[in-house]
C-alpha cells in the first residue's frame, strides 16, 4: 500500500487516452468501500465524460480549469438527510478514489467545490444548478481522472519528518 501512496500525486495534465470502463468501475468500488459516519454511505457519484459538461465544471473555480482536459470527472455528492459528516465522509471517499486511480495506472486531483468561489459566485451552487443536483445534496469536490501526460516522481523518505511526531502529548 505504501508504494501506491508514494506514487499518489495531484495530476492536472492528462494524455488523450480514454479511461477504460473496467478501471473506472474499480475506482468507484474503492470509493464505495470508504468508511462513513455511522456507516450510512450517503455519498453518490456523477460520472462526467461529455466535453461540454467537463468544460462547464472547469469554470466552477479558478483552480478547476484542467477538469475539461481529463477523460472523465467524478463529482462526489452527499445526501445530507442521510449523513452528518459531509466534509469528512466525502474527503475520505475522495482519497480512496485518488489511491485506486494510482493503483490503476491513472492520475487524479482533488478539485475543491464546497466553500469555494468562482467566476459564477459560489462554486457549489453553480455546479448543483448545472448538473441538476437536488437541494439536499452537497458537493465536496470533483475528481478528474485520466492517464497522466507525464509521470511525477514518487514521494520519498526525505518527506518523513520525525519532528512532526509527538508522543503522549505535544512536545513529547
Amino acid at each position: 500500500m505504501l508504494e501506491v501512496i508514494r506514487k499518489r500525486r495531484s495530476i492536472r495534465d492528462y494524455s488523450d487516452r480514454d479511461v477504460e470502463e473496467e478501471k473506472l468501475r474499480e475506482i468507484l468500488k474503492a470509493a464505495m468501500f470508504a468508511p462513513t459516519s455511522w456507516g450510512r454511505r450517503p455519498w453518490e457519484f456523477i460520472i462526467v465524460r461529455a466535453p461540454e459538461t467537463k468544460k462547464a465544471l472547469s469554470e466552477a473555480t479558478p483552480y478547476a480549469s484542467f477538469v475539461k482536459d481529463a477523460p472523465v470527472a467524478i463529482v462526489i455528492i452527499y445526501d445530507v438527510t442521510k449523513g452528518r459528516r459531509f466534509k469528512e465522509d466525502s474527503s475520505i471517499c475522495a482519497e480512496h478514489i485518488h489511491l485506486e486511480a494510482v493503483n490503476q495506472g491513472l492520475g487524479s486531483c482533488f478539485v475543491q467545490i464546497a466553500d469555494a468561489e468562482g467566476p459564477h459566485g459560489d462554486a457549489e451552487t453553480y455546479v448543483k444548478r448545472f448538473l441538476g443536483i437536488p437541494e439536499n445534496y452537497r458537493i465536496q469536490c470533483i475528481m478528474p481522472i485520466g492517464y497522466p501526460a507525464r509521470q511525477l516522481p514518487p514521494h520519498d523518505d526525505s518527506e518523513f519528518e520525525e519532528s512532526k511526531i509527538h508522543r503522549e502529548r505535544f512536545g513529547g
